[in-house]
Order: structure tokens, then sequence, then C-alpha cells
């Protein structure tokens, strides 16, 4: 019996003060890759594959995009981490310059304030410090959302210019979570982020969809974009495994998508972080 194939699934983290990013790309399901993507000049480098899961939506990159914070599980539960762990990490790598074990999939991950701080997301044991980074509290407000990846992920939006809003949008209800953004030439991007059990064939227990409503009222559903935002004054999307960009022509137009990269045809292999 043949086994059914999915797409790539693609988050990406997008530096706020450099043309850097991390690109998260999961697939076969117990293996991960970390992909840097220069936005500057569009182009991406493998930095290193785990044979495990990187939590994506507990994860962050700094503002200058030279480092970045993920959640990871390798089940490997008698090692020094104990199976899971929270990680510093030079963009786009996995080694660790800090290194606190978790042990479970409880919390896990956190937000960077700066360069130089960060908040952790629940008690961990401190395995390797580089003198860099220390911890700190975020501006934004960290309301809990359960042990999970939903605690990280929306403070994390909130952050990024994010507002939580209501599920309806022209009077049809979505179930899950709203957040919206404003675009130029008053387009707007609406995320609905689901979470629970009863997910579609091919996606995790956190998924979710894109809604584009423009200035007169006109509501685009996109249930297909796994990732979207408002990236360099355009709109950046994953869908099946492939990212492209849109652009705003005016307030009721936008352009054909271009498609920047395919994350498809990737293969495991192994590589030595360069520090």
């Amino acid at each position: 019996m043949q086994t059914e194939t999915f797409p790539a699934r693609v988050h990406i983290l997008i530096a706020r003060n450099s043309s850097d990013a991390v690109v998260i790309r999961r697939g076969p399901a117990k293996k991960t890759c970390i992909i840097g993507w220069d936005r500057k000049q569009n182009t991406f480098h493998v930095g290193q594959w785990l044979k495990g899961r990187i939590y994506e939506r507990r994860s962050d990159i700094a503002p200058s995009g030279k480092h970045w914070i993920y959640f990871a599980m390798n089940g490997k539960w008698n090692s020094e981490t104990k199976g899971s762990w929270t990680a510093i990490a030079k963009t786009p790598w996995l080694k660790a310059v800090d290194l606190m074990g978790k042990g479970n999939t409880y919390h896990g991950g956190g937000l960077f304030i700066d360069d130089h701080t960060y908040w952790l997301n629940g008690g961990h044991q401190t395995l390797h410090t580089s003198g860099e980074f220390k911890q700190g509290t975020p501006d934004v407000n960290l309301r809990y959302y359960g042990s999970e990846c939903l605690s990280v992920y929306y403070p994390r939006l909130e952050r990024d210019g994010w507002t939580m809003r209501s599920t309806t949008v022209a009077e049809t209800k979505y179930e899950g979570t709203l957040f919206e953004k404003e675009l130029s030439e008053d387009w707007k991007l609406i995320k609905v982020c689901h979470s629970g059990t009863n997910t579609p064939v091919g996606k995790g227990c956190y998924w979710d969809e894109h809604i584009l409503t423009s200035a007169d009222g006109a509501i685009i559903a996109k249930p297909d974009w796994e990732w979207a935002e408002w990236v360099d004054n355009t709109i950046a999307y994953v869908e099946q495994g492939c990212l492209y960009q849109i652009k705003i022509v005016n307030s009721n137009k936008l352009s054909e998508a271009k498609m920047l990269h395919d994350f498809n045809d990737y293969q495991f292999e192994t590589k030595m972080a360069p520090y």
C-alpha cells in the first residue's frame, strides 16, 4: 500500500531589524531542516537538520537576525537534555550557544526582547551559557494560553503588529482565534489560528489559515496559506511547501503571485555548524 505524502510544512521567523529570516522546514514528520533566508538577495542557505521536532510556534529570532531561540524534542529521555530542550543558536544553525534542558514538551521556547535579552517559557535546567544573553520580561502581555505553543506564539504575533480580533469576518464566523494586521492601501491580512486534535489531514494540532480583505470590503479566503506575513512591504506566504510573494497594486488590486522558493525537495544531510 502506497504511503500518502504531503508537502513540506514551513514556518518562517522574520528578523525585525535586518533582512534575515529563519525558515523552519518540517518533513518527513521526524526530520526538521533550518534554512537561512537572505531577504535582500532572496537566497536560501541550509543550516542544519534535526532528527526530531522543532516547535516553530515556541521559537523566535533576535531583532538583528544573528541568533534565534528554539524549542526542540528528539525523545532521547536519558540524554543530557532529557529528550527536549530550549537553545539559543546562531542563525541558521542548531548548535547551542546557550542550552537549557527541559525533559518534557510542556512550556519551552521563548521570545527575544532585544538582541541580548530573552524571555524563557517555563522552568529549565541550565546546561550551558555563553554569557552573551540574559533573561528578562518582554513588553508584550504574556497572557496564559496553556502549557504548549500558544503562550509563546500569540504574544509573538502581538509583538510583531498583529491584533487579536473578533471571530466574525463579513458575517462569517470562524472557528479558532483570529489576528489582524493592517497593510498598505487599506488592505488587511487576517490570520485564523486553529488548535486541537480534529485537524485536516497533513496538518498538525496547531495550524493557520488566512484571509485578505480589501478597502472595498472584498473577502479573499486563503485556507491553504499555512504561513503568511507582511514582509518588506509585500505579502509573503507559504502554500504547498512553496514560498510566494504578492505585491499590493492599489486598494482593490493585488499583483500575480511570484514563487520565491520551493522547499519540497530538500533531503536530510548531516552538517556541522561553523562555530
